[in-house]
């Protein structure tokens, strides 16, 4: 099958960081370490896995951070490589293990790429507590080699699909995944919309694991990218009927959060400050450095940037005793003045992935939550996958992505198979 692979490597680090600000072929051109190639299709590799040809893979801002090497490399040892990126999947199931009974051949199935102790090939005994606990996004084998027989040993270390040796993800035409990871997806949800299950899962899980559906408000999302924007619809589709301030930089990205349910948008800069000051916060100038404000401020914040800037802010605009949910995957950030944090006795929380969620009195994963609501709130997702384009043209394809200022890209996704 064809795909696109990216490997890890010590000349490829030095060339993306030193040149790849000179020009975008050290990042992913020729010179890079992604490359199209033709690699043997996966075969299913356990009585309850899955084969899926991909019909679509949306392209996500971890993927940008790590094939460029900005991100940390905190996470670099749960991962394996080379690797077949893509983790937001549309499929179609091609093949179905004898143990199977959740999905079968010819059903459109969106991935969870998340792998719980059970897809290593662990028994229920040996599952590590997080996976017990049904919040697999952290569990605590990803960094071992699991039992699972692939090939002529055991599973390869990995959290995730998309940064795994031996599971590739949706940046080529088929992947394998064990049968718990994949849910069906209504016929009534396109395929433009249906590929952003997984980003939207992931605003979905962040609103209902940091109870912001409890908060008073005002609320503030940070950010103007998928992630902020599935935020702003998971806090409406939930229920959320409170202030919903959605922070955007460009008047598209505006125009979105406002059809997603955003009360108002602002800018960052001064209609940012002029937002926060109408909160009722006072502000005030010490000695040196930036102004800082008491009073008033956004009961909670979700920073899906994570950026040192993003962070700063978010910390300077809460309220008192406030709540900041990261989102975005914040790294290593140099000169953050962390005063309010204690000052204002703020809860900073993270939150990653998908998995047990309870809402209306139910108890269900993220995923069967969220292709529900997709399939009752479509409102504006149709709109959110901006570019479309074939396995071939991935160099374009990312081009849009990491220039999305010029290309007035939302969401970038792959069709492997035209």
């Amino acid at each position: 099958m064809q795909a696109v692979e990216f490997n890890v490597t010590i000349p490829g680090y030095v060339l993306a960081r030193s040149l790849g600000r000179l020009s975008a072929a050290f990042v992913y051109g020729r010179p890079s370490g992604v490359t199209l190639v033709d690699r043997p299709a996966p075969t299913i590799p356990g009585d309850r896995w899955v084969r899926v040809e991909v019909l679509l893979c949306g392209i996500c801002g971890s993927d940008l951070g790590n094939i460029s090497y900005r991100s940390s490399p905190a996470m670099e040892p749960f991962g394996s490589f080379p690797a077949v990126p893509g983790h937001e999947i549309l499929g179609r199931v091609a093949e179905v293990g004898p143990g199977v009974s959740r999905v079968e051949a010819g059903q459109r199935v969106v991935v969870d790429p998340m792998l719980h102790c059970e897809a290593r090939g662990w028994e229920a005994a040996s599952w590590c507590s997080s996976c017990a606990a049904g919040s697999h996004a952290t569990c605590e084998m990803s960094g071992e080699k699991g039992p699972l027989a692939v090939g002529d040993g055991g599973l390869a270390r990995g959290l995730t699909i998309g940064y795994h040796r031996d599971l590739p993800g949706g940046w080529g035409e088929e992947i394998v995944a064990h049968e718990r990871q994949l849910f069906p997806v209504p016929v009534s949800i396109p395929d433009r919309v249906a590929v952003l299950a997984e980003p939207l899962a992931i605003g979905v899980h962040g609103v209902l694991r940091s109870g912001a559906l409890r908060s008073p408000g005002p609320v503030l999302v940070i950010g103007s990218g998928a992630i902020a924007l599935a935020a702003i619809w998971a806090l409406r589709t939930l229920g959320y009927e409170g202030r919903l301030v959605a922070q955007a930089k460009r008047p598209h990205e505006a125009s979105l959060a406002g059809a997603l349910g955003a009360s108002e948008t602002i800018a960052p800069g001064e209609e940012a400050r002029q937002a926060l000051v109408g909160t009722g916060a006072r502000a005030y100038m010490p000695v040196v450095g930036d102004e800082v404000y008491a009073g008033g401020g956004f009961d909670t914040i979700f920073d899906c940037v994570g950026s040192r800037s993003s962070v700063d802010q978010a910390l300077r605009y809460s309220a008192a005793r406030g709540r900041i949910a990261m989102l975005g995957c914040a790294g290593r950030m140099g000169g953050l003045d962390l005063t309010f944090l204690w000052a204002k006795e703020l809860r900073v929380e993270g939150h990653v992935g998908y998995g047990a969620e309870t809402w209306a009195g139910r108890n269900l994963h993220t995923f069967d939550l969220t292709l529900e609501r997709m399939a009752a709130d479509p409102r504006a997702l149709g709109d959110l996958v901006t570019h479309v384009f074939p396995l071939a043209q991935y160099r374009d394809a990312l081009r849009a992505a990491y220039d999305h200022r010029r290309s007035k890209a939302v969401k970038v996704a792959l069709q492997p198979r035209t």
